[in-house]
């Protein structure tokens, strides 16, 4: 469905090459695109030949292999997001500058089974002691941005334009959470001692509190 919006707005673009001077006053724009922080769409409203408003939605589903400590998770990023932000044309071209924030549940999600002794808040255990570790990481609620980019929207004779966005979401260290089930060792106090020594081992590890936002997409006036 995305792919073929895309494609839609592409062949649109080519079409309204030669697009009227009422094109060019149209103030109020959609977008779509995908990037780092999933895929998602806009609105962007023109306030002056130098300021533009932006509001949109983004979902990230992403899932990966990383290692933490001395464990090897399977991990997944959870992204729904709501971000307002406020570009700056300096030179009333396509540059801009932007500032603003991202709103919305971020989670880490963390599984692993381990099948060889592994190291845990300091100390070695067995597999069957340990059993299956998970965990979850909390990111900011709220986490400003900067960045720059390059948009068309209200540059270009066409309707429809593009639009290239690079910067950084900053938070703060996640907080995280670190269970395990069916180990020998499950509920043990001294173990569940280590399971938490563990999760603030992979709270500075994981830093995520400097987000990097890049994407890419498509926009059309309306």
């Amino acid at each position: 469905m995305m792919r073929a919006t895309l494609a839609g707005l592409l062949m649109w673009g080519v079409c309204c090459d030669g697009a009227s001077a009422q094109d060019r006053d149209r103030n109020t724009a959609g977008s779509i695109h995908g990037g780092t922080m999933g895929l998602g769409m806009e609105i962007q409203q023109r306030l002056s030949d130098t300021l533009v408003v932006r509001g949109g939605v983004d979902r990230l589903r992403h899932d990966f292999e990383r290692r933490y400590g001395g464990v090897d998770y399977e991990a997944g990023l959870d992204f729904d997001t709501v971000g307002v932000f406020l570009d700056l044309h300096p030179f009333s071209n396509a540059l801009f500058v932007s500032g603003g924030g991202y709103m919305g549940a971020r989670e880490l999600r963390l599984t692993a089974e381990p099948d060889a002794p592994v190291e845990i808040g300091g100390a070695v255990f067995t597999p069957a002691q340990v059993g299956r570790l998970s965990g979850e990481a909390t990111l900011t609620a709220v986490s400003p941005f900067v960045g720059v980019g390059f948009d068309t929207t209200f540059t270009s004779r066409r309707r429809v334009g593009l639009r290239a966005l690079f910067g950084v979401a900053v938070g703060e260290d996640p907080e995280v959470a670190l269970t395990s089930a069916g180990g020998t060792l499950s509920n043990h106090p001294a173990f569940r001692a280590r399971l938490d020594i563990e999760a603030r081992r992979i709270e500075q590890e994981a830093e995520y509190s400097l987000y990097p936002v890049a994407q890419i997409g498509l926009t059309y006036r309306f």
